[in-house]
């Protein structure tokens, strides 16, 4: 990750979460009183976003130590502390809430990658994540993917193409995929063409794109799919997405496809418990 990035988002949040001030804890709390808590993970999962965590104190006060009690990417399977936290009170509650935020989302975020990586073994089959990303915060959800043993599909836009149906909707009827491959060659070094039927897997195969991925086609198609490529192009990459689940993730891997990827790790993952505790 990026370190001016990140600093910029954190910043961000905790001027979203201040406001125009913690009026509590600058009024109950003495301006000098220091403070030892530690970082408790309540649910099992994959610690993901110390870093981050450590960054939201230290941009309230530098003064602070955030002591990293476990690495990012480590499966906790029960409750433990994760992290030592010593300085300035005032600081560690104005930033209690962003730094857990932080924390639990990313930790959930790798915990489910995690899942679906697992389902896949001992397949060659890589998880991806997609685009489906809170806006501005894509770059700490990627690194929550790789946390959890995923892998990040394109950045943006401009990162490679992808001819999607919608694309293909505002072209000529008369541009055939291989045509509009051609066309887009032109401007990107990887071309990856979105086909949801068989008709439209030989045309792609047809082509000069580098992945083809099959958008909402069941195990059973997608099988046709990969014995169809191996025939055809057998150095064509494909990837299977929509409607992938834990429960049928490790049907597509078996089906022979190389790459899946999933949306729900990033917009349907569910945060980890983590708390905040005061030692003195």
């Amino acid at each position: 990750m990026n370190t001016a990035d990140v600093k910029k988002i954190v910043s961000l949040a905790l001027s979203e979460d201040i406001g125009q001030g913690d009026v509590t804890t600058n009024t109950l709390v003495p301006r000098g009183r220091r403070a030892v808590v530690r970082v408790v993970f309540k649910s099992p999962g994959v610690v993901c976003g110390l870093k981050i965590a450590a960054m939201v104190f230290q941009c309230l006060d530098p003064r602070v130590r955030f002591k990293s009690l476990v690495r990012d990417g480590v499966f906790l399977s029960k409750p433990r502390p994760v992290a030592r936290i010593e300085g300035s009170a005032r600081a560690i509650l104005t930033g209690e809430r962003v730094a857990l935020n932080f924390l639990g989302r990313l930790s959930g975020i790798a915990t489910l990658t995690r899942k679906f990586v697992q389902k896949v073994r001992p397949y060659k089959t890589v998880i991806l994540d997609t685009r489906k990303t809170i806006p501005l915060l894509r770059t700490l959800e990627r690194y929550a993917v790789r946390c959890g043993g995923g892998t990040n599909h394109r950045f943006d836009l401009g990162a490679a193409a992808m001819i999607k149906d919608n694309h293909r909707a505002f072209c000529s009827p008369a541009m055939s995929i291989p045509t509009m491959v051609s066309c887009v060659r032109k401007k990107s070094a990887r071309i990856e063409v979105e086909v949801d039927n068989i008709q439209q897997v030989r045309a792609a195969l047809a082509s000069s794109a580098d992945i083809i991925l099959l958008d909402n086609m069941g195990p059973g198609q997608t099988r046709k799919a990969v014995l169809l490529r191996d025939r055809m192009r057998p150095n064509v990459h494909l990837e299977s997405s929509g409607g992938i689940t834990l429960t049928n993730v490790r049907a597509y891997a078996a089906a022979g496809v190389e790459r899946i990827s999933v949306g729900a790790l990033t917009h349907s993952s569910k945060a980890v418990d983590v708390s905040l505790e005061f030692m003195s």
